[in-house]
């Protein structure tokens, strides 16, 4: 379908830089996963005992490494979460795990920025939260390298800083799910497909962000990111 097809202009195609090559990875789909560190579940309250699960947001919602992210409206308590990202090449209904590595590009280090606020509102009441996690400029991603150049990470320290000082530090071999069974799982719910990208939870540490803050994270073997928080919009 071209252009002329559209009666307004098409949107433009939310993509993730690839490192080492100048072609874009087009995102179709971001999907998050919850509680998915167990340092995590408990710095937060919750139930250890009870499973990951899922929520979206847009694609449209990606910033690129170097991004200057404005303080998001509807919040005073912002928080960060560094997170492993998983950008899949192919995808289908019910993938079993032991096949799903088959599915995956490559992987970046993203972070999952939330109005927690909100979140914990919307907990409260028993609602969605989209309020808290689907807003613009909530989705930084750094570069993607490929697992053909270096496989399938299954350890290796993941952290992130404020201002030069350390918030978050976790190890992927922590992860309650690991990357198979995330996508196992999610894809018992949804056919996954190429483009999408999936957000593997945050390790302890979480906290609160405030405009002028420089935010730089990694994960080992897979690269880093950096951003700011700017002013509110």
């Amino acid at each position: 379908m071209s252009a002329a097809s559209f009666v307004i202009p098409q949107p433009p195609q939310a993509a993730i830089a690839v490192a080492g090559e100048d072609g874009f990875f087009p995102v179709r789909r971001i999907w998050c996963v919850g509680r998915n560190y167990l340092d995590h579940v408990r710095e937060m309250g919750n139930d250890e005992r009870a499973p990951p699960f899922f929520f979206a947001k847009h694609a449209d919602m990606i910033e690129a490494d170097g991004a200057a992210i404005p303080y998001p409206p509807l919040t005073g308590d912002l928080h960060h979460e560094v997170e492993l990202v998983v950008a899949m090449k192919s995808g289908a209904l019910r993938i079993p795990a032991d096949r799903a590595l088959d599915h995956v590009y490559g992987y970046a280090v993203g972070i999952d920025l939330t109005r927690r606020d909100l979140q914990n509102a919307a907990r409260k009441k028993e609602q969605p939260w989209e309020i808290a996690k689907s807003f613009d400029h909530s989705a930084p991603c750094g570069a993607l390298q490929p697992a053909a150049r270096i496989g399938h990470p299954t350890k290796g320290r993941i952290w992130l800083s404020v201002n030069g000082r350390e918030r978050q530090s976790g190890d992927l071999a922590q992860m309650i799910w690991n990357v198979p069974e995330i996508i196992a799982q999610l894809s018992q719910q949804v056919a996954l497909g190429a483009g999408d990208i999936i957000m593997t939870g945050t390790p302890a540490g979480v906290s609160p962000l405030a405009p002028g803050d420089r935010i730089e994270c990694g994960c080992e073997g897979v690269g880093t990111l950096t951003v700011t928080i700017g002013p509110p919009a």
